[in-house]
């Protein structure tokens, strides 16, 4: 492992490529200029701060959010910005790594051993996505300040005075050109990341003061039981735990290094039916996961495996699954790599693939030396995964409803490709039935998974007006639909048992989606309508297609609102990109979220029955054993058909 500098300079500032147009296009840097991105830009700085604590420098650092809510300054006690000048640019390195993007002292590992800013364009996207920055930094025995707008400088390095201390405050108001006048920060957005912060790194201590408050609100935030005390909040907020893996009063804890990678894990079996792993990158929330969690849930059944295998505890009857096996975990990971690779400016997901290997290499030795160790608790987990195991199969038998009136301890048929959300409050909960594991997994990511559940479904589901009952009742997809709802259906149904309060077909934006949606709605009015008739079953409406017309982006619902938006939009020689989606898979999470699955944002139609006799006689005609009547509808509007997905 490389040997860490003492010493900071400006000869240690590299610049790897000159200025890009990171005011045109935000979305390259920042992934949006969404609430999204105006809260990456409190990231990238604090992020910095943090660095700064990683690496041995810094104790402490202090997020003030002041009175306007646009306005946020991030301090530290680290070593100071360098402000001596860099002779090949003739600035001070401060202006240079504001100004400038690929320039910081990130690039050489010297000066940092682990960091989640090696890209050295933080700071100079936050100052050329500012309407105003401001720089005070501390060190060499003075105080120095420069003011910045919009990526330039407007005042020259100036000395302010004497002082003892050392660091850097940043304070800066993202630019409503960029991202509109009504966005602000988030108080307590910024509060749970700031305080995740202080669990990831044990004896930084982290303060959040709310000016936007009255009166103003000061938090401190430090916990030196680090990550084993953040799985007992994370646990706490979700659910009760009944076999958390732990070593005395306190969660199972690991801390080890493989290579040049320092990690570590906390865990705990629930009676969820989801698992759910926070993973961390030199102190970076990686929400889209990546290799290291890879690694984690590789070593964590392999581990339970073994365990199994060697006290001969392989049920009979039934077989587990990696997926048996990991439900109802949460976990904790954080680790520290030498040279990250990330997927995207936003760090979402990290991509070395030899981490994998790595944290797989130090979590399954250390879990199964532990299982060992406590055998009691070991066999109450094993218990626990051969019950979720025969739960699994148990959820073919759609007539078992499963009810959420009482705590989660009573799930045991729910299908196994149900991400649940954590509330068990059907008032708040949502059931959203998708199109596809593609689909599926992008909605999974994009979803609030506190209330929001995600059922993905395979092809295009049975023809519930031409099936009998019994036929209904065996079919895999629709009975995963009962098993989720709980509620029974036909003469079993229960309303009081509903887990979800609301249901989603969120199917794609073609033909063949329509088709899906269309099955679905027959099998819900013909086995669920009480659910139809209480204002449930809702019909998500995704875009078909994407347009951006300079900065701004629509979402069209189809080739007629693509067309009048377009007409009302288009201006001069401006030049619209359109993107049609083939399908939900290829819209990104983040897209997904904001038009379909965002309640302040996304647009659905709530199903109703007008007239029964005639929405029976529709349902009939269309779908039931009599062609005659689907003929005649298909002849009498061919000539509208003017395009179809084949």
């Amino acid at each position: 492992m490389a040997a860490r500098k003492t010493t900071y300079t400006a000869q240690d500032i590299q610049v790897l490529e000159g200025l890009e147009p990171v005011r045109k296009r935000p979305a390259m840097y920042i992934g949006g200029t969404d609430a999204t991105g105006y809260h990456h830009l409190l990231w990238e700085i604090v992020d910095n701060s943090v660095d700064e604590v990683i690496n041995g420098f810094a104790t402490r650092i202090v997020v003030t959010l002041h009175d306007d809510g646009r306005t946020i300054g991030v301090e530290d006690d680290g070593r100071g910005i360098p402000v001596d000048t860099m002779t090949k640019y003739k600035k001070p390195a401060i202006e240079v790594i504001l100004t400038t993007l690929h320039s910081g002292g990130k690039f050489e590992q010297g000066n940092y051993i682990h960091s989640g800013g090696l890209h050295g364009v933080g700071s100079s996207v936050v100052n050329a996505l500012s309407s105003k920055l401001v720089a005070e930094v501390k060190r060499d025995g003075r105080k120095w300040t420069q003011e910045y707008a919009k990526g330039h400088a407007l005042t020259k390095l100036k000395a302010d005075g004497a002082t003892r201390q050392t660091g850097t405050t940043i304070t800066f108001e993202p630019d409503s050109e960029i991202f509109g006048l009504k966005q602000k920060f988030d108080p307590a957005l910024i509060k749970d990341r700031l305080e995740a912060k202080s669990y990831l790194h044990r004896g930084m201590e982290v303060v959040f003061r709310d000016k936007t408050a009255h009166p103003h609100i000061e938090e401190v935030f430090k916990h030196d039981g680090g990550i084993a005390e953040y799985l007992g909040k994370v646990v706490a907020e979700r659910e009760k735990p009944t076999v958390p893996a732990q070593g005395g009063a306190a969660a199972q804890f690991y801390k080890a290094s493989e290579g040049d990678v320092r990690m570590e894990v906390a865990l705990s079996w629930t009676e969820a039916t989801d698992e759910h792993v926070r993973s961390h990158v030199n102190g970076i929330p990686t929400a889209n996961g990546g290799t290291h969690e890879a690694g984690l849930r590789s070593g964590v059944v392999k581990a339970v495996r073994n365990y199994i295998e060697t006290h001969n505890l392989t049920p009979k009857g039934v077989t587990l699954t990696a997926e048996d096996i990991r439900e109802g975990l949460v976990a904790i990971l954080s680790v520290y790599v030498v040279d990250p690779q990330f997927q995207g400016q936003t760090k979402g997901r990290l991509n070395n693939a030899e981490t994998a290997g790595q944290v797989d290499g130090v979590v399954r030795p250390a879990l199964e030396k532990w299982l060992n160790d406590n055998r009691t608790m070991a066999e109450s987990i094993v218990a626990r995964i051969i019950l979720a195991a025969r739960a699994r199969e148990a959820s073919r038998a759609a007539s078992q409803a499963v009810s959420r009136k009482t705590a989660v301890s009573h799930r045991l048929n729910l299908p196994g490709k149900l991400a649940d959300c954590a509330s068990t409050n059907p008032s708040e909960s949502e059931l959203f039935i998708v199109e596809g594991d593609s689909a599926g997994g992008s909605a999974k990511q994009g979803r609030d998974r506190r209330t929001q559940a995600i059922l993905p479904l395979r092809g295009k589901v049975l023809n519930a007006e031409q099936a009998s009952t019994d036929k209904v009742a065996q079919n895999k997809e629709l009975q995963d639909i009962v098993s989720a709802l709980g509620c029974g259906i036909g003469a079993d149904f229960d309303a009081t048992k509903l887990r979800y309060g609301r249901v989603f077909l969120l199917m794609d934006a073609d033909s063949d989606g329509h088709h899906i949606a269309t099955l679905l709605l027959t099998f819900f009015y013909r086995h669920l309508r009480d659910l139809i008739r209480a204002g449930a079953v809702h019909i998500a409406q995704p875009p078909l297609y994407r347009i951006d017309i300079g900065k701004e982006t629509y979402w069209a619902l189809d080739d007629s609102h693509r067309d009048r938006i377009l007409a009302e939009n288009v201006k001069g020689n401006a030049k619209p990109s359109i993107m049609r989606f083939k399908g939900l898979g290829e819209m990104s999470a983040d897209d997904l979220k904001t038009t379909t699955l965002d309640p302040k944002h996304r647009i659905s139609l709530r199903v109703t029955i007008v007239d029964e006799l005639e929405t029976d006689k529709t349902i009939n005609d269309l779908l039931g054993k009599d062609v005659s009547a689907r003929f005649k509808f298909i002849m009498e509007r061919a000539g509208e058909v003017k395009d179809l997905d084949v």
